[in-house]
């Protein structure tokens, strides 16, 4: 409901007071808090808004992203490949234009690939290639896991490979949904590693997929683990300071406000 939504963000106000860079993610199309006392208008130095792309294929979607991003306080999108109309895929005619229009509108789109970077990759590529103006995110290191059989080498292999994309930035989130260990995810060493040699670290950046970090280890521990693995993989501090807050706050300029 929307109080528990607002009690949530209020929760987590108050116990990460010293950070800013958060997402709000709705899965109503419309997103439920879309009113003048809505988290995101009272706390704009708190929180960047990301809503999520309706591909309805009555076309409401691109109306309803561009009120959204203008009158709500929105400043990015989430396609959910998952939510296409059967049969259709995130470069019909909807998914482009919506696309296309977050790049109009400055807006990043992140892409939650679920079910595996492969089954998207064609379309990803699509997309960026007939809009090099959108940015776009991909969560939680696209799924990609260490790889242990050819198909989980080629997906990150793919993933490396979308680099080539001045757009594409990868977020190093949700560890705990993409490693194959225990806190503190030390196998995602090489996976860092890499990362940061293909994007380099300002185009990736950390995550925690708050709230549902906290059973699996701790909003503090989460970002430990990911100072410890960025350790591991000899990156520089400087590369670090990127990673943990640089590169969003860059990607988002301006729109954290006191």
């Amino acid at each position: 409901s929307t109080k528990c939504l607002k009690t949530l963000y209020k929760f987590l106000i108050k116990k990460l007071s010293n950070e800013c860079c958060f997402s709000i993610y709705y899965r109503d199309f419309l997103c439920i808090i879309c009113c003048q006392d809505s988290v995101l208008k009272r706390y704009p130095a708190k929180f960047v808004g990301c809503c999520l792309a309706n591909p309805a294929e009555d076309g409401n979607g691109i109306k309803q992203l561009e009120d959204l991003i203008l009158n709500d306080g929105y400043h990015a999108v989430r396609f959910n490949p998952y939510l296409w109309p059967p049969n259709e895929q995130m470069t019909n005619d909807i998914g482009k234009a919506i696309f296309s229009k977050a790049g109009e509108l400055g807006v990043p789109v992140g892409f939650m690939c679920m079910k595996g970077l492969n089954l998207h990759i064609k379309e990803i590529e699509e997309l960026c290639s007939s809009c090099p103006s959108t940015t776009v995110l991909l969560d939680h290191l696209a799924f990609c896991k260490p790889p242990t059989t050819d198909e989980e080498t080629l997906a990150f292999s793919n993933l490396l490979k979308l680099s080539r994309f001045p757009q594409v930035y990868v977020k190093f989130s949700a560890l705990f949904r993409v490693s194959r260990e225990k806190f503190p995810y030390k196998d995602l060493t090489s996976t860092l590693s890499q990362l940061v040699s293909s994007f380099s670290a300002n185009r990736v950046m950390w995550g925690s997929d708050f709230p549902f970090v906290v059973p699996e280890c701790g909003y503090k521990e989460a970002k430990q683990a990911a100072s410890l693995i960025a350790h591991q993989a000899s990156l520089s501090s400087e590369e670090l300071e990127w990673i943990m807050g640089g590169t969003i706050m860059e990607l988002f300029k301006g729109q954290w406000r006191s």
